[in-house]
């Protein structure tokens, strides 16, 4: 049985815009495939005609410094990001979170833009680029555009991503260059391959002496898109990092986030038990960092 129809192989990113704006019929855009490919196999896709592979498009698998910020193209393999120099630098709650995803074999296939892309509120590069307050680079006809990383989401699996409109070109993370600033990323599992988390935190600050000058919390699955601890963050910033001020964000954080229960994962209750531990380790671990 054939998948599709017409497979395309272009080579920048307007090429790429064409393909998918051009088809007769429904388009795709492929990078990794891994759950992609999957899904059309065993019926869980829409019948599409044309798939536009973007494994050939240079601007698309680019790592590097722009100006203030990295970005990090949308088609790079994850252990391509977790492995590079620059993403260890600045953003390590986004190595920390694609060390996870999958095993090896994935890893070395499936990339950044796929995971974002497919909405999940517990995708585990996801969280951390939102911890990250990253931006997301989009292409269409009309030319290239930036966004908060926040806006991509629309609900579980629903992108705000155009269909066979619109590409994810890649993502923008604000460099540290010296700052006392530091990231940590955390995950609660089941044995290691499992595709999603019972939970996963992301933590990104800044100190200024012993204070929390600046800090974002991000948690999944903490709402129907993935959830940024605004509440929690509002009663960190510029405070001493004490444990009655740990104590208060955490108390924040309970009363913002709103677990739901997965009959394969974990009740809604043992995932408000669990993140008290991981919100503690993690926001410790980016503190310690940020010396």
């Amino acid at each position: 049985m054939n998948l599709w129809q017409n497979f395309v192989r272009p080579t920048s990113i307007p090429e790429a815009i064409l393909a998918l704006t051009s088809s007769t019929g429904p388009a795709i855009p492929l990078a990794g495939g891994t759950d992609l490919l999957l899904d059309l196999e065993q019926g869980r896709h829409p019948p599409v005609q044309t798939v536009v592979d973007l494994s050939t498009v240079p601007e698309l698998q680019v790592l590097e410094l722009r100006d203030e910020y990295l970005f990090i193209g949308a088609a790079l393999p994850l252990n391509r990001v977790a492995r590079h120099p620059l993403t260890t630098a600045h953003a390590q709650a986004l190595v920390e979170a694609c060390d996870l995803v999958g095993g090896p074999q994935v890893r070395n296939v499936a990339t950044l833009g796929g995971n974002v892309a497919h909405a999940l509120p517990a995708a585990d590069g996801t969280i951390a680029l939102l911890a990250l307050d990253a931006e997301a680079e989009i292409a269409s006809r009309s030319g290239q555009r930036r966004l908060p990383f926040g806006e991509l989401f629309l609900g579980p699996g629903k992108s705000a991503l155009k269909h066979g409109e619109e590409l994810l070109v890649g993502f923008y993370i604000r460099r540290r260059d010296g700052a006392r600033a530091a990231s940590c990323f955390n995950r609660i599992m089941r044995p290691q391959g499992v595709a999603l988390p019972i939970l996963n935190l992301a933590v990104w600050l800044e100190r200024k002496g012993e204070e929390l000058k600046d800090v974002h919390i991000a948690v999944g699955p903490g709402a129907a898109t993935p959830f940024r601890a605004h509440a929690a963050e509002a009663a960190l910033r510029n405070r001493a990092l004490d444990e009655s001020v740990v104590a208060f964000s955490l108390k924040a954080l309970l009363g913002e986030i709103k677990f739901r229960s997965s009959a394969r994962r974990a009740s809604a209750d043992y995932r408000r038990h669990l993140v008290s531990s991981l919100f503690r380790d993690t926001l410790a671990a980016a503190w310690q960092r940020a010396q």
